[in-house]
């Protein structure tokens, strides 16, 4: 038994073991701090001294155990941060790759490569947070960071990935945070919104179905028509992936926007009724991006519609549901006619949208499918009002039948 003067005490100390002033009589538990209260006690009561099988400890000392927890902790996030490095390095790698090659065709399947990594990335933050309930924010905030640029450099590559092709069972949430993000992030750069904001804007629209995954996957990836308890608790998600992401953390801009991308600027909205000026902006754009992609991917209970319908569909904003701005920012981001569409020309060729023509909506720039320029690429021409002139939009079946069409003649040859 160890002896100690209650002269010696101070504040904030404390023992390895417990303090006692004698076999009847314990004055604190192990590691619980000595307080001046109990020191002017002991003084009062002219107790000179007290007694612990421990020794005395001024809380800076780790035990053995602690240490070898704070080295584990030390090396696991040595290694997540290696990890980071090296997922990042290879991001950064896609994109210099794919922005240095000049053949469209190559660029094109390095802009699908890097985008299938980002969604690989989605999906393993979803996991990480259904499995462990966190989120590595460092990670999340870096990989945002490279697919701003990412998108910045080869918007009019990745607006042509084609969102039919993508899978609607396990992996809609995953392709839906994905493709809405992609859209979201290009609008704002049409709004020459500052990066930083922008990233913010990343992050709000990658995480802004998180909610989903406190619900029964029944409830959103189902082809039957729910009942209105359910498309109540369905409603919820939007409220759930606010708590979890206030409770982990992040600003209050990111959950504001989680909170509110199913608001409307007319009040009908959910799940407050918020009208315009009182819904945030990030809002705004993610509930344009993620409406046009709903209307322009495919769907459990239906197949996908063109991107020239979701135009059509949102330049209608009926009831005046979104904002006008923000409806204006995404036309002008991807044309009347969205980058990826197939067309049938006056002339009778075919043309994939290939990207926008400045401040001229109605008039993109196309592809002709199976012509090549003279530096090997598909010719481009302007859509005008004459023999370059949009007659109709090809439907998914007719675009099929023409890339099979065209890759059979690619194998003759």
């Amino acid at each position: 038994m160890n002896i100690f003067k209650t002269a010696d005490l101070k504040p904030d100390t404390s023992f390895t073991d417990q303090l006692i002033l004698d076999k009847n009589f314990i004055l604190l538990g192990a590691n619980t701090p000595v307080t001046q209260t109990l020191i002017n006690e002991l003084k009062t009561w002219n107790f000179s001294e007290v007694r612990s099988e421990g020794t005395l400890t001024d809380g800076t000392e780790e035990t053995k155990e602690e240490k070898e927890e704070t080295q584990d902790e030390t090396k696991k996030l040595a290694t997540d941060k290696s990890a980071i490095s090296a997922f990042n390095d290879s991001l950064k790698k896609a994109n210099e790759q794919a922005e240095s090659e000049s053949n469209e065709e190559a660029r094109m399947k390095l802009t699908e490569n890097t985008y299938n990594e980002y969604t690989t990335y989605i999906a393993s933050l979803y996991r990480r947070y259904a499995t462990n309930k966190d989120f590595d924010r460092e990670q999340l905030e870096e990989v945002v960071k490279e697919l701003c640029m990412f998108i910045k450099g080869n918007r009019r590559y990745v607006l042509r990935i084609n969102p039919a092709s993508l899978t609607v069972d396990k992996d809609f949430l995953i392709n839906h945070s994905m493709r809405s993000t992609v859209i979201a992030i290009t609008i704002g750069l049409r709004m020459h919104m500052p990066f930083t904001q922008l990233v913010e804007l990343g992050i709000s629209c990658l995480l802004h179905e998180i909610g989903m995954l406190r619900l029964p996957p029944q409830l959103y990836i189902t082809d039957k028509k729910l009942q209105p308890q359910e498309r109540a608790k369905l409603a919820s998600h939007p409220l759930l992936g606010f708590t979890l992401l206030k409770d982990a953390g992040f600003p209050l801009v990111i959950q504001r926007a989680v909170l509110e991308h199913h608001e409307r600027e007319n009040g009908s909205g959910y799940p407050q009724k918020l009208t315009s000026e009182s819904i945030s902006s990030f809002a705004k754009i993610i509930s344009v991006a993620c409406a046009f992609e709903a209307i322009s991917a495919p769907r459990h209970f239906r197949g996908a519609h063109s991107a020239y319908d979701a135009m059509l569909e949102m330049l209608r904003n009926s009831n005046q549901q979104y904002d006008e701005k923000v409806i204006k920012a995404l036309l002008y981001s991807i044309s009347f006619y969205p980058i990826g569409v197939y067309v049938y020309l006056a002339n009778g060729k075919i043309a994939q949208i290939a990207d926008t023509n400045g401040d001229d909506p109605k008039h993109p720039i196309a592809q002709l499918l199976g012509e090549k320029a003279a530096d090997g690429n598909l010719k481009t021409v302007t859509i005008d009002e004459g023999t370059n002139k949009i007659v109709r939009v090809l439907n998914h079946q007719e675009v099929a039948e023409v890339l099979e069409s065209l890759s059979k003649m690619s194998s003759a040859s």
